[in-house]
């Protein structure tokens, strides 16, 4: 890295306005919409007293640490810290993409050089950085700890302030200390100095203005929803894991009324209108593509399609099955394909399939894949009857394929009761693989992209009145393996030690534990290991119960044949000791190498004695 340096990308004098606080007696209208909310805020108006901290080459980038002005806040400037990167051979100018953290984390120098290598400038801002020297400090990727990080100065929007996130209520940190107003929310500030990040890209030397996108994960793909709904300079957005409406509302799930994701403190009905994402997505001017898991317990599934059908610009979604926080290779590639789509001129992703849920003369789903010049690979047709987006199992239907390249599927079901949820991914052959090794966790380049279907959904008394056959049958089998794992997912895959195998499938009625039942695994494996068992009880569910990890460890003899291990409730306790009193609420079940609750986890350092163990059957018995 070359050493520190600084320069200023502007020579004017005039500083950033400063937003003088009015006094007790003066009147502060309360803003009613997010145009009010945003009116008196013009991103490019001033200098960004731009620094560059350090630069330095790596495979074909050039890349800096950078920090630039977001604004002056009762007297104090308040300064974002970033990571700054574009290709070391551009050939004219090129497309910019702003990156934006997820909750925790910081700039990515990672995400930054995924950008360059496909030729984008790209900004990676720390917006949980903090001049405070409090945990979370977090500095930027490849940041030294004497380096500038990202100060706000005054106000604080960090992570160090989280009552400000859902809060209008004013505080010694906020934008106002003696009233309630929208701009004392984190999130209007978080937005604000991520829309100088747009400045700032706009700004640098062989940037193409006019091809401008946006994406963030978790927390940022909150962002990523501000931004693009205030922001026409943003001309492709994709927020992952976050970003949808109605968090302040309470949702009824079945015959249970569940809290608000955010208990808004103020005035809630002036927050939905300036700061609730169904009122910046009918705002938002450009393509969006939303991806994350089905189970995701930040972005709620349902809440995001209801939210995103309000953007008037076309949009696609990308949804990882079982998975909660965490995508698939297949999931992940579809945002730089989506930036080469709408920044590039690049290949179009495939339209959304058309789908369809018709009830008689039993329930079925159909979809029909667009004509484009990727192959269909596969399609992957699920469906539930679990009113929580994050807690349900998606059963897999059994899909075959039609004349004509569409595919269908009937949905056996074993209540009218309950409400019907189905939606498809369809899965397209790419070209040329695409590499995300930079990332982390994405190995193998990617062969296969994964467009998803809309979410259908029929409600019982749509279900009683067609008076659906009811063909689905409880079952004591939990899995056989005959479809691999498909009703499974797999962390820390191909690190045999670590590697852990969930399923949701338990929390269906059709798979649930008998009362009195054990749980009996069938496994393969030829050297001995201890591995551990865990079960979650009411994993999200709190409107059902106290959230419980129960885990238990065992040695098992290594054998070339067949084994079964045999447990029972009292097999499994938690930290305090308790043990399950059924198997009722249990929301998840893992098998794993290692687990962190076990009870000798911290005694042991996990190791692993030869291949992983082949899993043959689990039931109950």
């Amino acid at each position: 890295m070359s050493s520190r340096r600084r320069f200023l990308v502007s020579s004017a004098a005039a500083a950033f306005p400063v937003w003088t606080i009015p006094s007790s007696a003066e009147s502060v209208p309360m803003p009613q919409s997010v145009a009010e909310l945003w009116a008196d805020f013009d991103p490019r108006k001033d200098p960004l007293e731009t620094e560059v901290i350090r630069e330095w080459t790596e495979d074909g980038a050039v890349l800096r640490l950078v920090r630039y002005l977001i604004g002056t806040f009762k007297g104090k400037k308040a300064f974002m810290a970033a990571v700054h990167g574009f290709p070391q051979q551009a050939q004219g100018s090129v497309p910019a993409v702003m990156h934006i953290h997820g909750g925790g984390q910081r700039g990515s120098v990672a995400e930054v050089k995924l950008l360059v290598s496909r030729g984008y400038a790209a900004l990676s801002v720390n917006w949980g950085g903090s001049g405070t020297g409090k945990a979370p400090f977090n500095f930027c990727e490849k940041s030294q700890p004497q380096d500038p990080n990202t100060d706000w100065g005054a106000v604080d929007p960090s992570q160090l302030n989280v009552q400000g996130y859902a809060s209008m209520l004013p505080g010694p940190r906020q934008f106002f200390e003696d009233r309630e107003h929208p701009k004392n929310n984190n999130w209007y500030l978080l937005a604000l100095g991520c829309r100088r990040g747009l400045t700032f890209l706009e700004q640098q030397p062989g940037v193409d203005a006019s091809r401008l996108g946006v994406h963030g994960y978790s927390m940022g793909g909150n962002l990523t929803m501000y931004v693009a709904g205030t922001d026409a300079r943003v001309k492709a957005a994709v927020p992952g894991v976050g970003g949808q409406g109605w968090r302040w509302q309470e949702h009824v799930f079945g015959s249970f009324k569940a809290s608000p994701q955010d208990v808004v403190k103020g005035d809630v009905e002036v927050f939905r209108k300036t700061l609730s994402f169904e009122s910046y997505a009918p705002r938002i001017g450009c393509p969006v593509l939303h991806r994350s898991g089905t189970n995701d317990f930040h972005g709620w599934m349902d809440d995001v399609y209801r939210t995103n059908a309000l953007i008037p610009q076309p949009t696609r979604y990308s949804w990882s099955p079982h998975l909660n926080h965490r995508l698939s290779p297949a999931v992940a590639v579809t945002m730089p394909l989506w930036f080469d789509q709408h920044l590039k001129n690049g290949t179009p992703l495939p339209d959304t399939p058309q789908s369809l849920l018709t009830l008689s003369p039993a329930p079925a789903f159909q979809v029909s894949p667009a004509a484009h010049p990727w192959p269909v690979a596969r399609c992957e047709i699920f469906y539930s009857t679990d009113d929580d987006p994050r807690a349900r199992f998606w059963r897999s239907a059994e899909v075959c394929p039609q004349v004509g390249g569409g595919f269908t599927a009937e949905l056996a079901l074993h209540t009218r009761e309950s409400a019907l949820h189905a939606f498809a991914n369809v899965y397209f052959t790419l070209p040329q693989p695409v590499s995300l090794s930079v990332l982390g966790g994405y190995g193998a380049p990617v062969t296969e992209v994964c467009i998803s279907t809309l979410l259908h959904t029929r409600s019982a008394q749509e279900l009683q009145k067609a008076q659906v056959p009811l063909k689905a049958e409880i079952s004591r089998l939990i899995d056989d393996f005959t479809h691999g794992l498909r009703d499974w997912y797999v962390l820390n895959q191909g690190n045999n030690a670590h590697q852990q195998l969930w399923t949701r499938k338990v929390t269906d009625p059709l798979w649930r534990g008998p009362e009195g039942a054990k749980l009996a695994i069938t496994l393969k494996m030829p050297r001995t290991n201890r591995m551990a068992f865990v079960i979650e009880e009411n994993e999200w569910r709190s409107y059902r119960g106290p959230r419980k990890t129960f885990a238990c460890r065992r040695e098992i003899a290594g054998a070339e044949e067949a084994q079964t291990l045999v447990l029972e409730l009292k097999d499994f306790t938690a930290r305090d000791g308790s043990a399950p009193g059924s198997w009722a609420q249990i929301d998840q079940l893992a098998i794993c190498a290692h687990h962190a609750q076990s009870a000798d986890a911290e005694a042991q350092p996990p190791v692993w004695n030869g291949p992983p163990p082949q899993f043959l059957r689990v039931d109950w018995i």
